[in-house]
Parts: structure tokens; C-alpha cells; sequence
């Protein structure tokens, strides 16, 4: 069982900027874990990130992330970690292939689980023509005739922040869960069109352009753009509470807002904190919470440093 500096879970767009900017100060030994699961490996397309103006998939980055890392002298191993706990003042994780990854410092960049239900045609579509977030892609929808699939509340308070970017919004309660009185009368009020019903397909072009949702009963709904908002999405927080993090009441982890600490010798960056969820903000977390590791790992040198004379 190796020891390393730094292990950092999960390598998505906040785990693999981390590893980037760890492998550039090329005197610590850092290990990328990771599943090869999450939200960036279902994004087809990023439209807002610098320096992709025609967009960028999220396998794309990650593909040359992992490249870029890997070039600094970064090691991956791919692994789902599923218990962590503290072994003196090492970390210690545990892989479900059965391995055991030491480590001075920890990043967790788990990020969480978009509940997704099993519609056939949509995930096809996701990162292309139907989106997620309403501040990363509502641009998208701009003006143009927009399904939101969703279920209940959480759909009908997506359907109010989307209907600032297009008048011609239909919201498809899929799962036909209740609404309040207020937010029935509020959609009504901005003029979105709403149905109950469970959607039995995503209609497509082949790129992946959604051209409308086939429901149950037999009927067509002609869209150009969509997105999703059935709520309850999965936050990946256990291992953050099992090394001693705060975990707020929506799951999310508390962390200090300048280092990204959440534990002692624990760091987080991307969808598990507490903030926006967009690809740009998980980066630049991954690379503040890699400065403060750095920090901190130089620090621990300096008092092994002492203790030694």
C-alpha cells in the first residue's frame, strides 16, 4: 500500500484542475481516484467555458485533463472509494476493488448524482438540446419553444426562472407530483403551459437536437430546446462526514469559503460544496483547494523538518 501526498477522489472537472495544479509544484506525490462516473462524463457540450466558443464536451475535458495531469507526474487509478477514516495523522480510503490509498492530505471532489429517470431518447440529448442548469445554459434557450421535463415542485420552480429566457415554455409534470396552490397560480400568471403526464419518449434528430417528448397517451409536443428539474439529487458527502466534515441539511459540505477546508487535512471542491453548480466555478475550486494542500503540505514538512533535529 502505497502513501501519498495527496489523493484526490474523483476526477471530474474540479478533481482534474486540482491535479493539474498539484502535479505543477512537482514535489509532491498525488494519486487521482476515480470512478469514471458524474455529471461531465453525460455533458455532450459546454457552451460557457473560456476559450470553447463553438463548446466543448465533457469527456473531451476530462480525456485532456487527465493528459495534461499526467504529464506533471500525477498517478490515476481508477477505483470507486467507499469508507475513509484516519490512521494517526494519515488519511486512510478505502477502494471497493478491495485497495487501501494513505495519504497526508485528502481532496474530495465527489461532486452529486442528477436524478435522471429512464426515458428513452433523453440522455442522448443532455449537453446538447436539453440542459440542466439554468445559469450555465438558460442562454440556450433563449426564445425558442422549450420543453422542461420535471417533477413537481422542483420542476415548477425551474419552469419560473426559465420563463425569463422564453415565452413558449411547457412544463411536463413526468412524475405528476403535487404543486402548491401559489406556484400553480405563479406559472399561470408568467404564462407557462402545464400538463401532467408521463413522458414515454425523448423525440430526436440524430446529433442529438431533441425535436419534441411523446407522452402516454399518444401525444406529441414539438420542442427545440429542453430541461430537466425532477429534484432529489444524489450529494456524494459520505466520505466528507466520515474524516469530520460539516454537512449542511441539504447534504452539501460546509467548507471555509478562501481554502476550501472542510476537515483537518480535508479539502473539497466542485458540486459537493456548498455553491453554484457550474463547470467553471468546480475548476477554480480545484485549484484553490490545491494551493491550500500545497500549503499545508509544505508546512508539514517544515515541522517534520524541526522534529528531526
Amino acid at each position: 500500500m502505497r502513501e501519498y501526498d495527496c489523493i484526490i477522489v474523483g476526477g471530474g472537472l474540479a478533481g482534474l484542475q486540482a491535479a493539474i495544479q498539484m502535479g505543477r509544484y512537482s514535489c509532491h506525490r498525488v494519486l487521482v481516484v476515480d470512478a469514471g462516473e458524474g455529471r461531465s462524463t453525460l455533458c455532450r457540450t459546454y457552451h460557457n467555458i473560456l476559450g470553447f466558443p463553438d463548446g466543448v464536451s465533457g469527456e473531451e475535458l476530462r480525456s485532456k485533463g487527465k493528459m495534461q495531469a499526467e504529464q506533471t507526474g500525477v498517478s490515476f487509478e481508477k477505483d470507486r472509494i467507499i469508507k475513509a477514516g484516519r490512521r494517526g495523522e494519515q488519511i486512510q480510503l478505502f477502494g471497493s476493488s478491495g485497495s487501501e490509498y494513505m495519504a497526508k492530505t485528502v481532496l474530495l471532489a465527489t461532486g452529486l448524482t442528477d436524478r435522471i429517470p429512464d426515458i428513452p431518447g433523453l440522455t442522448p440529448t443532455l449537453g446538447r438540446t436539453v440542459y440542466v442548469c439554468p445559469d450555465c445554459d438558460g442562454y440556450e434557450i433563449q426564445d425558442q419553444r422549450t420543453i422542461l421535463l420535471g417533477a413537481g415542485e422542483a420542476g415548477a420552480n425551474m419552469a419560473m426562472v426559465l420563463i425569463q429566457r422564453t415565452t413558449e415554455l411547457l412544463y411536463i409534470n413526468h412524475e405528476q407530483s403535487p404543486i402548491s396552490a401559489e406556484l400553480h397560480r405563479s406559472m399561470k400568471e408568467a404564462g407557462v403551459r402545464y400538463l401532467e403526464a408521463a413522458v414515454q419518449e425523448v423525440q430526436q434528430m440524430q446529433d442529438g437536437h431533441i425535436t419534441g417528448v411523446l407522452t402516454e397517451d399518444g401525444q406529441i409536443f414539438e420542442s427545440e430546446r429542453g430541461f430537466i428539474a425532477f429534484g432529489g439529487n444524489r450529494v456524494h458527502y459520505e466520505l466528507a462526514e466520515q474524516l469530520g466534515a460539516v454537512i449542511a441539511d441539504n447534504k452539501h459540505v460546509e467548507a471555509n469559503a478562501r481554502s476550501m477546508q472542510a476537515a483537518p487535512n480535508v479539502w473539497i471542491a466542485g458540486d459537493l460544496g456548498l455553491h453554484a453548480e457550474q463547470a467553471t466555478v468546480a475548476m477554480g475550486e480545484g485549484s484553490i483547494a490545491a494551493i491550500w494542500i500545497h500549503k499545508a503540505l509544505q508546512q508539514m514538512k517544515k515541522e517534520n523538518e524541526v522534529n528531526q533535529i
